[in-house]
C-alpha cells in the first residue's frame, strides 16, 4: 500500500479543448437586446473553457475583447457585403487592413466565412460568393496569411436535393452555377465545406417519418442505407454522410466537412412540442460526446468533424416561430438555460441565486491546487461577479482574507456559489478546477501506513479555522510535533478550541474546530489523502 496526497482545488470546466482530433465550438450571435458586453462575454467563454467561437461579422469590440484569450475565432462577411467584396479587390484589401490586421494575431482568427446560407436569403446573392471569396483570399495572400486563415462560406441543408438514403446524397442542380466553382476553390485551398445541420427541423416538419429518439441521438434501433448496408442510429450522421456522398459524386473526395451550426431549441410555440430544455440538453450532450470521441460517421469512421453549437445566447430579436429565439445555451444575464456537458463527462451550469455562507452540512466545494493561476483567477472573477457571490470576506482586513493566496480565496468563492446553488455537482464544476468533498474540511483524516511519512500542516484563519496534517514518522508523531504548541505558534486567538486525537491501528485523526460558528469551512489549503492499493 502507498499513500498519495492530493491538493484539492477547483474551477468550472465548461469546454473541452482537445490537443488533436475533432473540436466543439459555439456560435456567438448578437441579434438580441441586453446581451452582455463583449468583454463580459469573453470572460464567460474563458470561464467555460470554450476555445472556438463563431461570430457572424468582424465587430471591432468583439475582436478586441478576445485579444490574448486564446479563443480561436471564425469571423464572417455578411451577405449584404458580398456585392462590393466581389466587385472590387480594394474593398477586400481595405476590410482586411482595417478590421482584421489591427487585432491579429493577438486575437486568433482561423476562418473567414464569406456569406452565410446565401441560397436561403431572399435576395439570392450566390453568384457573388466565389468572386468575393477569391478577393478575400487574394487580400490574405498579400499579407502572407492565406495559409493561416482559411476562407469558405456556410450553407444550409437546402443546397441538397436529396439526403436520404445518405449514399444517394446529391446537391441541388439549381445551385450548380456557384457550387461547382466553390468546391473547386475549397479543394484547391484546402478549405472546409461548411454546413449548418438541424435534425430538429426534420423531426418538427415530419414527426411521422422521423422519430424523436433518432433525431436526438437516443435511438436504440438502426436505419439501414439500402445501397451501402451502412447502419445509422442518428440523423446527424445520416445528413453528414449525405454531404460526403454528394461531394464524392462530383469527384471532390478530399474536401473536409465542417458543421458551422447545429443545436436544438429549448422552447417553442404550442405546436413545437419537441422544443424543450430536456430535448435540447439531450441533443447537445450526445452531440458533444459523439464529436469529441472522434466517432466519425458510418461512411467515415474516425473522421475528424469540427462542430459549432448554435448558439451562445437566446436571441430575442430573431423573427419567426418562438423556437427561433430560444436556441441559446445562456440567457442574456449569463445564467444557463439548461445544464450542458462540453466535456462528455460532466455537467455545466451557471445558475445564480442569493448569497449564503453556511454549508449544507454534507458536502463542500473547494479549489484545486492543481489548477493554473489563470484558470483560478478567471473562476474567482466570475463567481464574485456574474455568479453573485458576496466576496467581501476575502478582501484585505476582512475575516477570510488570510491566508492570502488564490487557492484559499477561490475555495471561499467556490463553496459560497456551491451552497447558494443547491450544492449540486454542476455547481462545483468551475471548468474542472472545482472539487466537491464530502468530509468537513474542518476535520481531516489522514491514514498512515508503515514505511511512509506524513507531514503535519496546520493553517488557521481568524474566526474560521481548520487544519491538515501530514509528514512525520508515525512512531514519533507526538514527540516531534505537539499540536497545541503548533496552534499557539500561529498566534491567532480562538475563543474555544477542542482538540481530539483518536488513534487506531493505522489512522490518526486530528480534529480542530473553532466554536465560533464558522463563517467559512476552510479556505486554507485542504489536503486530502487518498490510499492507493499497490
Amino acid at each position: 500500500m502507498a499513500t498519495r496526497f492530493i491538493f484539492v482545488a477547483s474551477l468550472f470546466l465548461i469546454y473541452l479543448d482537445c490537443c488533436s482530433g475533432s473540436f466543439i465550438g459555439v456560435c456567438y450571435g448578437r441579434n438580441a437586446d441586453d446581451l452582455p458586453t463583449p468583454d463580459k462575454v469573453a470572460q464567460l467563454v474563458q470561464l467555460h473553457k470554450i476555445k472556438y467561437l463563431r461570430i457572424y461579422d468582424s465587430n471591432i469590440q468583439v475582436l478586441k475583447a478576445f485579444a490574448n484569450t486564446g479563443v480561436e475565432l471564425m469571423v464572417g462577411i455578411p451577405n449584404s457585403d458580398l456585392i462590393p467584396f466581389s466587385q472590387f479587390q480594394s474593398n477586400a484589401d481595405t476590410w482586411l487592413k482595417n478590421s482584421i490586421l489591427p487585432y491579429y494575431p493577438a486575437t486568433k482568427i482561423a476562418y473567414i466565412t464569406v456569406g452565410a446560407e446565401v441560397t436561403e436569403s431572399q435576395n439570392n446573392a450566390s453568384s457573388f460568393v466565389v468572386p468575393a471569396m477569391t478577393n478575400v483570399l487574394t487580400a490574405l495572400k498579400k499579407v502572407g496569411l492565406h495559409k493561416k486563415i482559411k476562407v469558405s462560406s456556410t450553407h444550409s441543408l437546402g443546397v441538397m436535393s436529396r439526403s436520404f438514403p445518405p449514399s444517394a446524397g446529391a446537391f441541388n442542380s439549381s445551385h450548380a452555377h456557384f457550387l461547382k466553382p466553390m468546391l473547386e476553390f475549397l479543394a484547391e485551398n484546402q478549405s472546409p465545406f461548411m454546413i449548418d445541420i438541424y435534425p430538429y427541423y426534420a423531426y418538427r416538419d415530419s414527426p411521422n417519418k422521423v422519430s424523436l429518439d433518432y433525431a436526438i441521438f437516443e435511438s436504440s434501433s438502426e436505419v439501414i442505407d439500402p445501397n451501402t448496408g451502412l447502419l445509422y442510429t442518428n440523423m446527424f450522421d445520416s445528413q453528414i454522410d449525405a454531404i460526403y456522398f454528394a461531394l464524392s459524386a462530383l469527384n471532390f473526395r478530399t474536401i473536409k466537412v465542417m458543421v458551422t451550426e447545429t443545436g436544438w431549441p429549448s422552447k417553442g410555440s404550442p405546436k413545437e412540442t419537441a422544443a424543450t430544455p430536456d430535448n435540447a440538453q439531450t441533443y447537445n450532450t450526445n452531440l458533444i460526446r459523439h464529436v469529441i470521441n472522434n466517432t466519425g460517421t458510418p461512411a467515415k469512421p474516425g473522421e475528424e468533424l469540427d462542430v459549432y453549437v448554435f448558439s451562445l445566447f437566446n436571441e430575442n430579436r430573431k423573427p419567426g416561430l418562438e423556437s427561433e429565439r430560444n436556441w441559446g445555451l445562456f440567457y442574456p444575464d449569463q445564467t444557463s438555460v439548461y445544464n450542458l456537458d462540453f466535456t462528455g463527462r460532466g455537467a455545466l451550469d451557471m445558475t445564480t441565486g442569493g448569497n449564503v455562507t453556511k454549508s449544507n452540512g454534507t458536502s463542500w466545494c473547494i479549489a484545486s491546487s492543481k489548477a493554473s493561476q489563470i484558470d483560478l483567477q478567471n473562476a474567482v472573477d466570475w463567481a464574485c461577479g456574474s455568479g453573485n457571490v458576496d466576496c467581501t470576506a476575502i478582501q484585505p482586513s476582512q475575516p477570510c482574507f488570510e491566508p492570502d493566496n488564490l487557492v484559499s480565496h477561490a475555495s471561499y468563492a467556490f463553496n459560497s456559489y456551491y451552497q447558494q446553488n443547491g450544492a449540486s455537482d454542476i455547481a462545483c464544476s468551475f471548468g474542472g478546477t472545482g472539487v466537491k468533498v464530502d468530509k468537513d474540511p474542518s476535520m481531516f483524516i489522514t491514514t498512515h501506513h508503515q514505511l511512509f511519512h506524513t507531514y503535519l500542516y496546520c493553517m488557521l484563519i481568524l474566526a474560521c479555522t481548520y487544519v491538515s496534517m501530514l509528514e512525520m514518522p508515525f512512531s514519533s508523531l507526538f514527540v516531534k510535533c505537539e499540536l497545541k504548541e503548533l496552534i499557539k505558534s500561529i498566534n491567532i486567538a480562538v475563543a474555544e478550541t477542542a482538540i481530539d486525537s483518536i488513534m487506531t491501528r493505522n489512522v490518526v485523526v486530528f480534529a480542530l474546530r473553532s466554536l465560533n460558528g464558522g463563517c467559512c469551512f476552510s479556505y486554507s489549503l485542504f489536503i486530502q489523502v487518498n490510499d492507493i492499493s499497490e
